[in-house]
């Protein structure tokens, strides 16, 4: 859904250097056909459930019991997406995932040892990003080829059409997981706030960096649920417990934020009741990454499988809105989320992100598997 390069492209036409604004159907690489597979594979091997032996949890992280559940939509979820059904049984080995989303202080420490830059603090390149331009399009000026990052704004009034999200999203140049709202902001006092601003490269490279990995949709979406097998929010499916379990937008979207969840825009992890499993932070405040590619049509295939063991998504992403993109499952929710435009709270709810993307509520936690 969200791409750093469509913004770019906006921003070049504003400033009158395209002839008309670029759709959404445009964007990076190839033209992507639709896959004929899943990449996954029927599996009657033994379930890894309980803790192997001799394994301790790293640091921050606790342990998911393996076992089986139906991924997707639970009958009576009114608002699921048909990307979200049909349900389909998987099976998910055991394995270690993070407490909480990764926090600002956990990832300074791994640029402070690595010295890593994030895709938000490069430069832009021309060469790269004239190949998603119209032929001919000319140079923009340097000034708008700096780094940035895609920072949420609020509009002056109501929206009558929400599918647009340019009108409450702002390119804008110095917005990093350094600088989260932009050049002035930071995020001292805010150690123990998710990291922002982080794209699929970045997420990646924090990862091997720890030694661990980001989750599958369905590892994700099983840990999410814990121990409730049919419920659509990770504490039951009283939609009144909203706001004491989880940081999204209250009030009319984008306009007004009433903050009655005790947050406007982002929170501290912890702040919010664990699920069933022992995680915090499964639903709103920040979208979290997955490494499953994004296809509009997976869970039909999967479906048509049977019993599916451990799966690591599609080979291929495949969105027919964005039939050039590259895009990733996102899960979670954000503090943006509320029943007029996402409700993606719910354990099911999934969205398609590009992988150049850095958003001002995107962050992602990781996952181990016991040797």
């Amino acid at each position: 859904m969200y791409r750093r390069s469509e913004f770019l492209k906006r921003i070049f036409c504003a400033k009158g250097l395209c002839a008309a604004l670029i759709t959404l159907n445009c964007g990076n690489g190839p033209k992507i056909n639709v896959p004929s597979d899943v990449g996954d594979k029927k599996s009657e091997s033994r379930l890894i459930e309980t803790r192997p032996k001799n394994t301790t949890a790293p640091k921050g992280k606790i342990w998911i019991p393996g076992g089986r559940f139906y991924q997707g939509a639970v009958i009576g979820d009114s608002l699921a997406m048909n990307h979200e059904k049909p349900r389909h049984e998987v099976i998910v080995d055991g394995f270690f995932m993070d407490i909480h989303p990764v926090t600002n202080g956990q990832f300074e420490k791994f640029v402070r040892e690595t010295g890593y830059i994030t895709v938000a603090e490069r430069e832009i390149n021309w060469e790269d990003m004239k190949r998603q331009l119209p032929p001919n399009t000319p140079r923009p000026n340097d000034s708008l080829l700096k780094p940035g990052s895609l920072v949420f704004k609020k509009t002056e009034s109501s929206v009558p059409n929400l599918y647009d999200y340019s009108q409450w999203w702002e390119w804008k140049i110095g917005a990093n997981w350094r600088s989260p709202t932009g050049p002035g902001s930071s995020i001292l006092g805010m150690e123990n706030y998710p990291v922002v601003h982080i794209s699929y490269e970045d997420a990646l490279a924090y990862c091997e960096w720890s030694n661990s990995r980001l989750p599958t949709e369905a590892e994700w979406e099983y840990a999410a649920r814990g121990h409730l097998s049919g419920a659509i929010y990770f504490w039951g499916n009283e939609i009144e417990e909203l706001g004491s379990h989880a940081n999204t937008w209250e009030g009319e979207f984008p306009v007004v934020n009433t903050g009655a969840d005790g947050f406007e825009r982002l929170a501290p992890v912890g702040n919010y009741p664990k699920n069933s499993f022992g995680l915090y932070g499964m639903s709103g405040n920040v979208w979290e990454w997955t490494m499953d590619w994004y296809d509009i049509s997976y869970y039909s295939k999967l479906a048509s499988n049977g019993k599916i063991k451990n799966p690591e998504g599609p080979t291929r992403p495949f969105n027919p809105n964005n039939p050039r993109a590259r895009e990733k499952v996102i899960k979670g929710g954000s503090f943006l989320c509320s029943a007029s435009y996402c409700a993606s709270y719910r354990i099911s709810a999934r969205m398609a992100t590009s992988i150049d993307s850095g958003l001002e509520h995107l962050g992602f936690r990781t996952v181990q598997t016991p040797k």
